[in-house]
C-alpha cells in the first residue's frame, strides 16, 4: 500500500510498463511473422539464425547502454533510446533480404538493450527495498504483454495489408511513448508531483550501503566482484528460454505442430500470459519467505531455485504427442522463466549502488544475451538436422545449474 505519502512511484513504474510492452512487442513481431517472411523472402533456417543472432549481438552492448543511462540520467537517456528503437522498428517494414533484416536487428538490439538497465535504475531510485521485488515484477509484466500482443497484431496486419504494417505500427506507438516519457518523467529529487512525505519514504527505505558513491565504480571494478558473476552467469543460462519463445516458437508451431498463422495468433500468446503470472509469482514468493524471517538475498535465491525446478517441464515439450500438451508445457516454461528471471534481474538493485546499478544490470544483461546468442546460433545451424527436441531438453536443465551458481557466488551483504 502507498498510504498517505502518495503514489507517484507507482505511476512512474506504470509508465515504464508501457515501455517494456513496446520493447518486447517490437522485438517479437519478427518471430511471429517469421513463417510468412521466410517464405516470401526465401530465407533459410540458417539465415534466420543469423538474423536473430544479430539482434543478440546488439543487445549485448547493454553495459554501454547502462553506462550511458547512469551518466545522462533516465529522462533524456531512456527517451532517446526508445525513440531510436521505434524508428528502427518502423524501418523493418521497408527492408528485403536476410542481410537487411540482420542489419536492422543488430541496431534494434543495440537500442532495446537499454530497457532492463533502465528498469533496474528506475527501481533502485524510486523504491524502498521492501517494494523493489514487486516493482521489478510489475515492470517485467510489460515484457510478456508485448509478446502477447505481437501475434494478434501480425495476424491483423497480414489480413489488412502485410506483415510490414505490423512493424510500422509498433514503431509509431514507441515514438508516442517517448514523448510522454519526456513530458512526465523526472528523478525523485526533481519530480514536481512527488510529495516530501513520499520522497522521505523512498529514501528512508533504501539501504545506506547502496547510496550513490562519490567516485563511480568502473566496469572493470564491477567485473571483479563475484556478486556480478553470481547474477550474470545464471542469466546466461536462463535467458535462452525467452529467445526460444520469442524467436523460434512460432516457427516450431508452424513447422513441427502444423499450425497456420491463425492458430499461431490464437495460441502463441499463451506462454507469455503465463509469463506475466510468473512476474507476480516470483516477488510473491520472496515476500512470503521474508515474512517468515528469511533474508532478502536468500529469499531471492530460493525463489530462483523454485523456478528452476519448474523449468524442468520444458524438457518434455518435444516429447508431447498432443500439440496442446506441448502448448501447456511451453506455458509452464514461460511461467517458470519469469519467476526466476525477474528474481535474478532485481538482485542488481539489491547488490549495487544506485549510481552504478544500470551499468551492473547491463553487464548481467550482456551475459544473458550471450547465452541467447549461442543458443540461437546452435539452433539455427542444427535444427533442420536434429529437430527441436534436444534444445527443449537443454532448456529444461540449464536453470538448475544457474541456481547452483547463484547460491555459490552471491554473498549476502554484511
Amino acid at each position: 500500500m502507498t498510504g498517505p505519502m502518495g503514489k507517484v512511484r507507482w505511476t512512474i513504474i506504470g509508465l515504464f510498463v508501457g515501455a517494456m510492452v513496446i520493447n518486447y512487442l517490437s522485438r517479437s513481431v519478427l518471430g511471429v511473422a517469421a513463417p510468412v517472411i521466410l517464405s516470401e523472402q526465401s530465407i533459410t533456417s540458417v539465415e534466420y539464425g543469423w538474423i536473430t543472432s544479430a539482434f543478440q549481438l546488439g543487445v549485448m552492448f547493454q553495459p554501454a547502454a547502462g553506462y550511458f543511462l547512469d551518466s545522462v540520467g533516465l529522462r533524456i537517456g531512456f527517451g532517446v533510446c526508445v525513440a531510436a528503437w521505434s524508428i528502427i522498428t518502423m524501418a523493418h517494414g521497408f527492408v528485403n533480404g536476410w542481410f537487411g533484416f540482420a542489419a536492422l536487428r543488430g541496431l534494434l538490439g543495440l537500442a532495446e538493450g537499454s530497457a532492463q538497465p533502465a528498469g533496474q535504475k528506475l527501481v533502485a531510485e524510486w523504491f524502498p527495498s521492501k517494494e523493489r521485488g514487486l516493482a521489478g515484477g510489475v515492470y517485467n509484466i510489460g515484457a510478456s504483454f508485448g509478446a502477447v500482443f505481437a501475434p494478434p497484431l501480425v495476424a491483423w496486419a497480414v489480413m489488412m495489408h502485410s506483415w510490414r504494417l505490423a512493424f510500422v505500427i509498433a514503431g509509431a506507438i514507441g515514438l508516442v511513448w517517448a514523448l510522454l516519457w519526456l513530458f512526465y518523467y523526472d528523478s525523485p529529487a526533481r519530480h514536481p508531483r512527488l510529495t516530501t512525505q513520499e520522497r522521505d519514504y523512498i529514501a528512508n527505505g533504501q539501504e545506506a550501503r547502496l547510496a550513490p558513491q562519490a567516485t563511480r565504480a568502473s566496469m572493470l571494478s564491477l567485473l571483479r566482484r563475484r556478486d556480478l558473476w553470481g547474477i550474470a552467469l545464471p542469466r546466461m543460462l536462463a535467458d535462452p528460454v525467452w529467445g526460444m519463445l520469442s524467436f523460434w516458437m512460432p516457427l516450431y508451431l508452424a513447422r513441427v505442430r502444423g499450425f497456420d498463422l491463425a492458430q499461431i495468433a490464437l495460441f502463441a500468446w499463451l506462454p507469455f500470459l503465463a509469463a506475466d503470472l510468473g512476474c507476480l509469482f516470483g516477488p510473491a514468493v520472496v515476500s512470503f519467505l521474508q515474512r517468515r524471517k528469511v533474508d532478502l538475498i536468500d529469499a531471492r535465491r530460493w525463489t530462483f531455485t523454485l523456478g528452476a525446478v519448474m523449468m524442468t517441464g520444458m524438457a518434455f515439450v518435444g516429447m508431447a504427442t498432443n500439440p496442446y500438451a506441448a502448448i501447456a508445457l511451453l506455458c509452464l516454461g514461460g511461467f517458470a522463466h519469469q519467476t526466476l528471471s525477474v528474481t535474478v534481474i532485481t538482485m542488481a538493485s539489491d547488490l549495487f549502488p544506485r549510481n552504478v546499478v544500470a551499468t551492473a544490470a547491463g553487464l548481467a544483461g550482456l551475459a544473458g544475451n550471450l547465452g541467447v546468442l549461442i543458443f540461437t546460433l546452435l539452433l539455427g545451424q542444427m535444427v533442420d538436422q536434429v529437430g527441436y527436441g534436444p534444445f527443449f531438453v537443454i532448456l529444461g536443465v540449464l536453470d538448475l545449474l544457474g541456481a547452483l551458481l547463484l547460491w555459490t557466488l552471491v554473498r549476502k551483504p554484511a
